[in-house]
């Protein structure tokens, strides 16, 4: 659902899932998150369907998102973005990093940078194996942005403060892929600078990527917007809930009630007669006694 007229105000956030499977309770648990963030300090909230890469993208699922989403109640300001049609912007990016001489071509394969480095914080970290090679022009291969040791810095609204070396913790980082598909971590940050997102509010497992695009930020001379990372929800197991885990559905049946357990989770403590309340006397109720101090910074198992 789209507002009728986008509202003036220093706050835009965003919500920003992926069509590679339907929306399960941690996907509304990050938007019912960003949701309030927003319309509790009368900002804007954007919606961008983040569907990079066509062969993970499974057909219809951007229609059911946006039906899921008008279905509890959530309206959105302006145009949904399709990140699909954007790799004009993506393109003259990676150009300015190439004008900085700040990218290389990278021949190796998943499996030799896996035997040749040390796991770092989101898996092995790049030892550099290409950075001062000669290749052919023309020959193909991934598009790597080089990094260095200077810590990265940022004060996260509910995790506290975070620091990064870059190099050490990750390594040098692609940009685009063999195959021309551009990577999340530079599309995310140009989406990000030319919507003008004020606020990012998002999983605590995207805590790890924000200094690699603090880093492309402040490279491109990108504003750097305010972080909040959310808990997210996981299983019995501690698996974070997903649609590679195979994490149930949501539906348009009974929205109240999924609200309410979400907003829950979050630790809000929302009167246990709402739930018999219209969606409209739910979200004023949210906005007017949403508390982000309340929200508890690490993830939780879901009832």
């Amino acid at each position: 659902m789209t507002c009728s007229q986008p509202t003036s105000s220093a706050y835009r956030g965003r919500f920003a899932p992926s069509p590679t499977g339907p929306l399960h309770f941690g996907s509304l648990v990050a938007a019912v998150g960003s949701y309030l963030e927003a319309r509790s300090r009368h900002g804007e909230w954007l919606v961008r369907i983040e569907n990079l890469d066509p062969l993970r993208e499974v057909p219809g699922v951007s229609g059911e998102i946006l039906s899921i989403l008008d279905a509890m109640g959530m309206e959105w300001d302006g145009d949904v973005v399709y990140q699909n049609k954007r790799h004009k912007l993506y393109k003259a990016a990676l150009a300015t990093l190439e004008r900085q001489h700040l990218i290389y071509t990278c021949t190796c394969s998943r499996k030799e940078i896996a035997d040749s480095t040390i796991m770092g914080i989101d898996g092995p970290v790049y030892p550099g194996t290409c950075r001062g090679r000669s290749l052919h022009k023309g020959r193909l291969g991934a598009k790597r942005l080089r990094t260095d040791n200077k810590p990265i810095e940022f004060n996260d609204a509910l995790q506290g403060r975070v620091r990064q070396r870059l190099e050490s913790a990750i390594g040098d980082f692609v940009l685009q892929r063999a195959d021309g598909v551009f990577a999340y971590q530079l599309a995310v940050v140009v989406d990000d600078a030319e919507q003008g997102v004020t606020h990012v509010v998002r999983g605590e497992d995207l805590l790890s990527s924000t200094p690699r695009q603090i880093y492309l930020q402040q490279l491109l001379g990108y504003p750097i917007p305010s972080y909040l990372h959310i808990p997210v929800a996981v299983d019995a197991q501690g698996t974070k809930l997903s649609k590679q885990t195979c994490a149930a559905r949501l539906n348009a049946y009974d929205p109240v009630r999924q609200l309410m357990k979400a907003i829950r989770f979050l630790g809000q403590r929302p009167p246990a007669e709402l739930i018999n309340e219209d969606i409209a006397s739910f979200w004023k109720w949210a906005t007017e006694n949403w508390k982000q101090e309340m929200i508890p910074r690490k993830t939780a198992e879901i009832c």
